[in-house]
């Protein structure tokens, strides 16, 4: 099996002590933000900065293709006020472009909400356009669509919605879907047992394809099946279970992607990550 375990970690104090960061508690996949995703303006990246972080990934040892970054929560790229759109999209080529600078391939990203002020359709058209937008203006960088746990008027929580986006990307080459188990729980898909984890993922795969996987997000969750609301709990804590993460252990569909916890206690995060390995059948 060829697995690929990290987490969310911190870059406070400059981006290039994530990898570090990852290295800490022996992960050899991870995440981060490459700016403040509080805010919208960061200061661009400088030389000396980008240096460091592909020098200290090399250190950690942690390929390019095994991190994901993910871009600022402000962003809405289906906003349905023109200004703020545009706000959003650019603040999203920024964040293409700093991955780029820091020689990583792929970014995440929710794809947007409607705010209750359009139809879904008409939403997912405005996300689309503001990725081919994105893809225009920059090179080298795969965007990554995480699915959604469907809270509020988030778009995303339907693979539907996943296959609506990629089919109006017009360079596929360059477009990704992150799979998050909590929020694909939590959005009504079952995958506890083995029997409902299969026909989830043989829907997955009929509807998106295991073609477009550039990630997964490793949650349990607190919420009920169903319940469309988005809240992460620690592995083996919430309402999915073991089960599920033995399953995906197990599954050479997610062979050399980033497996990416972001469970709510980061004190056990290195537990967790030897957990997810012990659950691997020789």
């Amino acid at each position: 099996m060829n697995k690929f375990v990290g987490a969310h970690v911190s870059a406070a104090g400059g981006v290039y002590n994530a990898p570090l960061n990852a290295m800490a508690i022996g992960a050899k996949a991870f995440a981060l933000f490459t700016k403040n995703q509080r805010q919208w303006k960061a200061k661009p990246l400088d030389e000396e900065t980008i240096e460091k972080f592909k020098a200290n990934l090399e250190k950690s040892g942690i390929a390019p293709r095994h991190v994901l970054p993910h871009d600022s929560y402000l962003i809405n790229l289906g906003h349905p006020e023109e200004e703020k759109r545009q706000k959003s999209l650019d603040a999203f080529i920024d964040e293409v472009r700093r991955c780029a600078q820091l020689g990583l391939d792929r970014l995440n990203f929710h794809p947007g909400s409607h705010l209750k002020k359009m139809s879904e359709e008409a939403c997912l058209d405005r996300i689309a356009e503001a990725m081919n937008i994105t893809l225009e203006e920059t090179e080298g960088v795969t965007l990554v669509i995480e699915n959604t746990a469907g809270q509020g008027s988030n778009l995303g929580y339907r693979f539907e919605h996943l296959a609506y986006l990629i089919d109006k990307t017009k360079d596929k080459s360059r477009v990704g879907v992150c799979l998050d188990t909590c929020h694909m729980f939590t959005a009504g898909y079952d995958i506890r047992t083995k029997e409902v984890y299969e026909e989830t993922m043989k829907e997955f795969d009929t509807i998106v394809g295991f073609g477009y996987l550039r990630g997964m997000h490793i949650n349990d969750a607190k919420p009920k099946l169903g319940s469309r609301v988005d809240r992460h709990h620690s592995l083996g804590k919430g309402e999915i279970g073991w089960e599920a993460f033995e399953l995906i252990m197990n599954d050479p569909r997610m062979d050399d992607i980033p497996l990416v916890l972001e469970t709510i206690d980061e004190s056990i995060w290195a537990e967790e990550i030897a957990a997810l390995y012990r659950l691997i059948k020789a």
